[in-house]
């Protein structure tokens, strides 16, 4: 039963990965074990709210790069059309706005961080959010201290922060964006 349910999902996936996206601004996290399942509800959900994406599967499993119109628009609407039918989104997980692309070295991701961190006001609470997936150069604790050194802004609040400095690294490369809680659709 669930072969035939994957070969019918497979025949129902539409032409819409493609091999390489360019200045991709979103992130979609998904449920590896049902990738066809995923390509159909991100592309469904997306053509719903008006969306013509490109959309492509990375080195990591579970996650796709898209390139939107203007990403954080779109996580509202996804957000509303999540109220209204909450069903559209079965394993599709995190919906994440990426800002910039660059390689995952830490002194090129500590440049976009400093420039990113510069909207940060300087009585804001902010955090950062930090996934790695196919990168083992230094332990997350780790990480994390040196990403932040470069940001300076006195007002650190993990639990409640106004602002988001999310770094999303994927093998040789990681994206990065300032963002508020509101950015994020889970």
């Amino acid at each position: 039963a669930i072969a035939s349910r994957a070969a019918t999902v497979k025949a129902k996936v539409p032409a819409r990965i493609t091999t390489k996206v360019t200045n991709a601004n979103l992130l979609v996290t998904y449920d590896p074990n049902h990738r066809g399942t995923a390509e159909v509800e991100l592309a469904g959900a997306l053509k719903e709210i008006g969306e013509k994406p490109q959309f492509q599967a990375t080195e990591a499993e579970g996650l796709f790069k898209a390139k939107v119109s203007n990403a954080r628009a779109v996580i509202g609407k996804l957000r509303d059309l999540c109220k209204q039918n909450p069903e559209v989104f079965k394993v599709t997980h995190h919906y994440i706005p990426i800002d910039k692309w660059c390689k995952s070295d830490v002194a090129e991701m500590q440049k976009v961080i400093k420039a990113a961190a510069s909207g940060i006001n300087q009585h804001e609470k902010w955090k950062m959010g930090l996934n790695k997936r196919h990168w083992d150069k230094m332990e997350g604790t780790q990480l994390i201290i040196k990403l932040t050194d470069v940001v300076e802004r006195p007002n650190v609040d993990l639990n409640n922060p106004q602002k988001i400095v999310q770094v999303e690294i994927i093998g040789k490369e990681a994206g990065i964006a300032l963002l508020t809680p509101t950015d994020i659709f889970d």
